[in-house]
């Protein structure tokens, strides 16, 4: 038997059988062993067949355990061989691979050919239910006329629901945010999509100013029908870079999973759209070795034939250094510039969305709140963009709010400690026979103590009287928390001290603006 035409999956779980069957003090590896093995494979190929046949995983597992109690024990095993049972099978899984045309074994044709058995593991699984037409027809579904052509095949069934999210879904869900005051980049998004060629838009702007924000706004506005006619019927499905690269262990197995990917967006007709966050990580990724392809020249062609749609988003600088640079991949794409909202339309947005917060934190959050998360945030926090450093804001004056409501006051908290190191402070001293130093502390304890009852008193009266809210004031402790920022106090002294010993008049650029000017504009400079 030819191990070489084994897919990498179908090897690893032979391995896991033979690990099985010695455990068990079993000579040989009989099918019973391999059926559990299946069983634990991490692939999607179990999964979907057993979901597509109604059956449960530990129908089967209970199955393989009978099978195996049934095998004769033999003491002082080292290395199982492969028993008649399984043998059997693989020889019927052999048949299988050469009537689907593929170039390597792998699971599916295993399992095909357990089932198709004539010993009691058959029996066992078409007792069951399992059907080899039923089977074949599972397979076809998961493959989706995909063929096992390298041995990671399993790896690449069905890869937009491992590696993507459907936005489409999520909408319908409600599980997205309301998109707020950015009507007019996705009308252009929408114009761009609806072009006969190069329909693929790109956004660009800052961290945080809401790029991936307009995608998941578009794809509300499908499912809603508020999108020209050609584009109703269109899904959006977002890409995870992070997936699709996590677990590649093998050469060339990050380049078969995009491939899939492509492929599976490729064979929808245009009718999913494939948007790609930070869009610049293509470039590079994968080509391991010299003349290898990267992950940007894989999406070329599809892009080329107009057989792709993608939308991406990264920010100007990525943009410039990396697509730019590429003239093949730039004229593919078409730019969409995303400003940062000024202060009046982040206050709208975060009108729009407080209700999640609210529902998230169970806390009411005031619109006096919402307007000084962006004006503190503006003022203090220049190295960030709106409306990501307002939501920041609101987001954790909120969380600070209801920590306070599930666990102790601060005050209380300190009140606690306190007395607790008087409490071990005083017993050292007992030991030690001071009366006098043992009476002032526990004078001071009795004190605490009648203050922490205050506290606790007007702590739940509080609590009782009014719902919680985020008020103005707790956005303004938010803020004043936040790490790596300076308060206004610190950065007005800064600016009379330049005022008082350095005139910054003396002391200009090329540009004309002066130095210690340009220099305080960021607080974190000063």
């Amino acid at each position: 038997m030819d191990y070489k035409q084994f897919t990498v999956s179908v090897q690893e779980a032979l391995q896991r059988a033979a690990g099985i069957a010695q455990e068990s003090g079993h000579q040989g590896i009989e099918s019973g062993h391999m059926l559990r093995a299946l069983l634990q494979d991490e692939s999607a190929v179990m999964g979907f067949l057993l979901q597509h046949a109604g059956l449960q995983k530990g129908a089967l597992e209970k199955e393989a355990e009978q099978l195996m109690r049934s095998y004769p024990k033999v003491s002082g095993v080292d290395q199982p061989y492969m028993g008649q049972s399984l043998s059997a099978a693989f020889q019927e899984a052999k048949r299988f691979q050469q009537q689907l045309g593929d170039a390597y074994l792998a699971l599916e044709h295993v399992f095909l050919g357990l089932v198709q058995g004539k010993e009691a593991t058959g029996q066992k699984l078409r007792a069951l239910g399992l059907k080899t037409e039923g089977l074949l027809k599972g397979i076809e579904q998961l493959r989706k006329g995909n063929k096992v052509t390298n041995q990671h095949a399993e790896g690449n069934y069905r890869s937009l629901e491992k590696y993507a999210k459907n936005l489409n879904e999520l909408a319908k869900k409600g599980k997205i945010d309301p998109v707020i005051g950015r009507d007019e980049e996705i009308r252009r998004v929408l114009q761009i999509l609806a072009r006969r060629t190069k329909n693929n838009p790109i956004l660009l702007g800052e961290p945080g100013v809401g790029k991936t924000a307009i995608v998941e706004g578009l794809a509300q506005r499908i499912v809603s029908g508020d999108v020209p006619e050609n584009l109703k019927s269109k899904t959006l499905v977002s890409l995870d870079m992070g997936l699709l690269v996590a677990g590649a262990k093998y050469k060339g197995e990050f380049e078969e999973r995009l491939k899939a990917v492509i492929k599976e967006v490729t064979d929808s007709d245009g009718e999913l759209i494939l948007f790609i966050d930070e869009i610049h990580t293509l470039i590079g990724a994968g080509g391991g070795g010299e003349g290898a392809m990267d992950a940007a020249n894989l999406l070329k062609p599809a892009l080329a034939r107009g057989e792709l749609h993608a939308i991406g988003a990264t920010t100007l600088k990525e943009y410039q250094k990396y697509i730019e640079k590429d003239k093949a991949l730039e004229r593919r794409f078409q730019a969409v510039m995303v400003d940062e909202p000024d202060a009046a339309d982040a206050i709208s947005i975060l009108r729009g969305i407080k209700d999640k917060y609210e529902l998230h934190h169970g806390v009411r959050v005031k619109d006096d709140a919402v307007i000084a998360a962006v004006e503190l945030s503006q003022r203090y926090i220049s190295d960030r963009f709106l409306p990501d450093k307002a939501i920041d804001l609101m987001d954790e004056a909120a969380a600070k709010l209801r920590m306070e409501m599930d666990s102790l006051p601060q005050e209380l908290d300190e009140l606690n400690r306190r007395i607790m190191q008087l409490e071990i402070e005083r017993e050292a001293i007992r030991r030690e026979q001071h009366k006098d130093k043992e009476a002032v502390l526990s004078k001071d304890i009795a004190a605490l103590e009648e203050k922490r009852q205050e506290v606790k008193a007007a702590g739940s009266q509080k609590r009782g009287s009014s719902p919680v809210s985020v008020s103005r004031k707790s956005v303004s402790i938010a803020s004043s928390r936040k790490p790596s920022r300076r308060s206004a106090p610190a950065i007005s002294a800064k600016w009379r001290r330049f005022a008082t010993e350095k005139s910054p008049k003396r002391r200009r650029s090329w540009s004309g603006i002066r130095k210690h000017y340009a220099a305080c504009r960021s607080p974190a400079r000063c």
